[in-house]
C-alpha cells in the first residue's frame, strides 16, 4: 500500500473525483480542495507529499497559491490548466511549480508523472554517517548530497525544488561539460517532457538566486553564449 499523500487542488468537482478515484485506486491516500486560499490551508496541515495544483482557481490564483506554499514546502507541485500559453507555463516555474500539464490529460499520464516526481523527491532513510560522504559532490563551496537531496553552500542548506536539485546535481556531476537545453531538459524530466527551451532558462535562474552570492555573476552555474549551462570547478 501507498503511503504518499497527494492534495489535488481543482474547482471542478469532475475532475477532482476522477483524480481521486484514480490515485486511490494507484494506493495514494488523497486530500482535496476546491479553492486557493483551502489549498493553502489544508497543505499547511497535512505536508502532502505532491501537489496537483490548478491555475485557475476561485479566491486565490494557482500562482499565487504555489508562490505562497513554495516558502514553507518543498514538495513537487504539478500544475494544471486548460490554459497552453508559454508565458504560464514560465510563470509557474518561475515561483516554484516542477511540473506543468495542460487539460485535457490522460489519467496514464498523470500518474505517470506524479510517481515520476515523487521516485526523485523520496529521500531514503539513512543516518548521516562517513560511508554517505563517498557519493557526495564538491564544487568549490558548496556540496551536493545526491543520496539525501541535500545542497550545502559556505554551510548553509539552501532549499531547492525537484527540479533545481535535478539540474545541478545532473551539472555537476559533470563539471565543466556543457549541456545543451533540449539535453538538460531530457536529463532533467526524465520523460518526454513536451517544455520551451525557457523552461531550463527558468530554472537555472531560480536555481543561481539560490545557490549564488551575486546572480548576475556566478560562480558555479556558468553559461557557454549560444550553447548551454555547464558548472566549472
Amino acid at each position: 500500500m501507498n503511503d504518499k499523500k497527494i492534495l489535488i487542488v481543482d474547482d471542478e468537482k469532475a475532475i477532482v473525483d476522477i483524480l481521486k478515484f484514480n490515485l486511490e485506486k494507484e494506493g495514494f491516500t488523497t486530500t482535496v480542495a476546491y479553492d486557493g486560499e483551502e489549498a493553502i490551508k489544508i497543505a499547511l496541515s497535512v505536508n502532502p507529499d505532491l501537489i496537483l495544483l490548478d491555475l485557475m482557481l476561485p479566491k486565490l490564483d494557482g500562482f499565487s497559491v504555489c508562490k505562497k506554499l513554495r516558502k514553507s514546502l518543498v514538495c513537487p507541485i504539478i500544475m494544471l490548466t486548460a490554459k497552453e500559453e508559454v508565458v504560464d507555463k514560465i510563470i509557474g516555474l518561475e515561483l516554484g511549480a516542477d511540473d506543468y500539464m495542460t487539460k485535457p490529460f490522460s489519467i496514464r499520464e498523470v500518474i505517470a508523472r506524479v510517481k515520476a516526481n515523487l521516485r526523485k523527491h523520496t529521500l531514503p532513510e539513512v543516518e548521516e554517517d562517513k560511508n554517505s560522504s563517498k557519493n557526495k559532490i564538491k564544487v568549490k563551496d558548496m556540496i551536493i548530497d545526491p543520496e539525501r537531496y541535500i545542497a550545502i553552500v559556505n554551510g548553509k542548506t539552501i532549499d531547492l525544488t525537484i527540479k533545481e536539485f535535478e539540474l545541478l546535481k545532473l551539472l555537476s556531476t559533470n563539471p565543466n561539460q556543457v549541456f545543451t537545453r533540449e539535453q538538460i531538459l531530457r536529463g532533467v524530466w526524465g520523460y518526454d517532457f513536451y517544455g520551451d527551451a525557457r523552461t531550463v532558462d527558468v530554472t537555472v535562474r531560480r536555481l543561481r538566486e539560490k545557490i549564488e552570492k551575486n546572480s548576475a555573476d556566478p560562480q558555479y552555474v556558468q553559461t557557454k553564449r549560444g550553447m548551454g549551462y555547464y558548472v566549472s570547478l
